[in-house]
């Protein structure tokens, strides 16, 4: 009998007839495909699977990355199918008497020739949509992206609009203080902003270490290197919110550089860009402006909370991984060393250069905010005037 009171033995399961093992592997693959909708479930709410994503290169990927593996599959399923099925019909215990040969030309012209037109077949579609891939010729709108430790900067060539776009997702989430949110560490306070049906190229670098730009539903990713500029494109069809990250492992907060990509009717991108424009004016007609103290510490407190500075010195100045500023020797000391600080940075620390990441408004914004902030009370400030002298000066 099949089944008995016995415990089975490996020689007991290979005396198994084949009649009965065909039937029992049938139920095996019939009860795996009664799970089907179960699994693709799962599938889905884990990501195990390639993005399909929201553009038509997007749809080539996840179709050959789809061809390729029901190729790989099916020749795993006819290789250990063969060879099962060798170790079954052909045991020593059904009798079976090895052949005796040195050599078959029919066998290695055939694993020969198989598998290199399987190979070929692969490569024809791969190399179409490669060529498709990076062909970034006769783009609409050209967007330079500059990765920094940690933020990403966007300038829109021609249109004299840029900015930077760090993550939000509040601290106290971060920390556990509060429930992490629906898009926890990929919210930023400036998404890109790319109108739809039109060919974008993203000029891609970095100002200090490598990063890689990636948005996944674009099928979107190029390495940002100092010094070099990469390019890639894309065509979004709809209108939507699309989320990525960096994608290169560099530094402390490389997980808090999220990136969104906003994508807008044609009406609606035109009214953003010209909304970006106004506000690029009334910025450099702020350059020449005289802030009053309290107008500085408010916007200093914006910015200080905005551009992370509390990750590294504490929402309270009270430290962290960086040190305390309140009280320190740098927001106590001079004003125009604190300066110097701030525009040039501190080479080998974690203190970068924001020289060229805030404008004149902001530096002398924040500055005023930390030397008058946590018990500190200089009760001196800088203007925005102030900041561009001292950098002409360099």
């Amino acid at each position: 009998m099949l089944f008995c009171s016995k415990r089975p033995t490996i020689k007991s399961l290979l005396s198994i007839k084949p009649l009965f093992v065909f039937p029992l592997l049938a139920l095996s693959f019939q009860a795996f495909a009664k799970n089907d909708e179960v699994a693709a479930g799962e599938a889905q709410r884990w990501g195990t699977n390639m993005t399909q994503g929201v553009t038509a290169t997007s749809h080539e990927i996840y179709d050959l990355h789809m061809l390729i593996f029901m190729i790989c599959v099916w020749i795993g399923v006819v290789v250990f199918g063969i060879m099962f099925y060798s170790m079954i019909m052909h045991r020593k215990s059904a009798g079976a008497v090895p052949s005796k040969f040195h050599e078959s030309t029919i066998v290695e012209l055939a694993w020969t020739i198989i598998p290199a037109v399987i190979l070929v077949a692969m490569a024809v579609p791969a190399t179409s949509t490669l060529i498709k891939i990076y062909d970034t010729s006769d783009a609409d709108i050209d967007i330079k992206v500059v990765g920094y430790q940690w933020k990403w900067q966007y300038e829109y060539l021609g249109e004299e609009v840029s900015f930077f776009s760090n993550m939000s997702t509040p601290q106290d989430e971060i920390y556990g203080r509060a429930p992490k949110g629906e898009h926890y560490l990929l919210e930023v306070d400036e998404p890109v902003v790319i109108p739809i049906n039109k060919k974008v190229r993203f000029l891609i670098t970095a100002n200090d270490v490598i990063h890689a730009w990636w948005v996944p539903a674009l099928a979107v990713k190029r390495d940002a290197i100092p010094g070099y500029i990469n390019d890639v494109w894309t065509i979004v069809d709809e209108p939507g919110i699309y989320r990525g990250q960096c994608a290169e492992l560099c530094g402390k907060a490389h997980g808090f550089m999220p990136i969104v990509v906003h994508a807008m009717d044609e009406v609606d991108y035109e009214q953003w860009l010209n909304g970006k424009k106004a506000e690029a004016a009334e910025l450099k007609a702020a350059m020449s402006q005289t802030f009053t103290m309290d107008e500085l510490v408010a916007r200093g407190e914006e910015v200080y909370n905005t551009w992370g500075c509390g990750s590294c010195h504490g929402a309270s100045g009270a430290g962290g991984i960086g040190p305390s500023l309140a009280g320190s020797s740098i927001t106590t000391g001079p004003i125009n060393g604190h300066l110097s600080l701030m525009v040039n940075g501190v080479q080998g620390t974690m203190m970068q250069a924001f020289g060229e990441q805030l404008n004149n408004v902001d530096m002398a914004a924040v500055i005023t905010f930390k030397r008058n902030k946590w018990g500190n009370n200089m009760g001196d400030m800088l203007q925005p005037a102030d900041v561009l002298n001292y950098k002409r000066s360099l």
